[in-house]
């Protein structure tokens, strides 16, 4: 079976785990601009990481058969700190680049005035230049802050069905069912759902709009999450195609309205050779 996670940060992992997310089917992978744990302090260090999400990245999951695009933005947490406003206006000149199939992850994090801001600017951004919103739900105060959040989606304009509303769980899936947005499950060790509580939900709302994500990150996390919830959903009976929807046609067609995607086969590297990416390479001291 094929799987597209929809939500992974694989800047944060290893190629052991790059080698066994391509064992377990996934193909496809959008990362978003998020956080790194040490706070950043300058404009600077977000063009490096952008970069990164165009290029490094991208290069090493070519090089394990997973086709990695991105979705950039100033997240929830850093929109709070005056040395990352700049990132604001930096902004549109990524947006425009192939390999972005959104803008994201934006929302809020403790639902601050400056959140505010970011959260409505980049709204605006997404519309500008035609790009689909992933956007984060906080991890306190969650219904709250989804109400939020979906007051300010009405507010900019932007069209539900390209707006993406992640890290949702039972308080809050029902809220953003009946809006028209898409529905983000992040299956996440400990602080999120787990795969059984995730099949409950999906018996409840069905599988349309519905997109399910690792968001494996730097944390104690799993990035083989996505292939253990497609397990558990074929063994509470979902029909193939159901499981199928959601992880595959589901991402596809949300990130497909960025007109973005290439869901290609990379073409293979040999990767002994050395084959490098400005100059460097994953074969390390040959």
């Amino acid at each position: 079976m094929r799987i597209f996670d929809p939500h992974i940060h694989l800047t944060s992992r290893t190629t052991d785990d790059y080698e066994a997310l391509r064992a377990a089917g996934v193909c496809a992978a959008v990362e978003p601009a998020f956080w790194l744990g040490q706070p950043r302090t300058s404009v600077g260090s977000f063009v490096d990481y952008f970069d990164t999400l165009l290029g490094w990245e991208p290069f090493r999951a070519a090089q394990f058969g997973i086709r990695h695009h991105c979705a950039l933005a100033l997240n929830p947490k850093e929109a709070n700190d005056p040395r990352c406003a700049g990132v604001l206006d930096l902004l549109p000149r990524y947006l425009a680049k192939d390999g972005v199939v959104a803008v994201g992850e934006i929302g809020y994090d403790t639902m601050t005035p400056e959140e505010d801001k970011a959260l409505a600017v980049q709204l605006e951004l997404a519309l500008a230049h035609g790009l689909p919103a992933l956007v984060h739900t906080p991890h306190r105060d969650k219904l709250a802050g989804t109400r939020r959040t979906l007051a300010a989606v009405r507010e900019s304009g932007i069209p539900p069905e390209r707006v993406l509303l992640d890290h949702l769980n039972e308080s809050t899936v029902r809220e953003v069912a009946p809006t028209g947005c898409w529905m983000g499950l992040s299956v996440y060790p400990h602080t999120k759902l787990d795969p059984e509580r995730t099949v409950r939900l999906l018996a409840e709302t069905g599988t349309d709009r519905v997109l399910i994500n690792s968001a494996a990150d730097w944390g104690r996390s799993d990035p083989l999450t996505t292939a253990r919830t497609a397990r558990a959903m074929l063994d509470a009976g979902f029909p193939e195609e159901r499981v199928e929807q959601v992880f595959w046609h589901n991402p596809v067609a949300f990130y497909g309205a960025s007109g973005r995607l290439d869901l290609s086969e990379p073409p293979p590297v040999a990767a002994e050779e050395g084959d490098r990416y400005l100059g460097s390479s994953l074969v390390r001291g040959g």
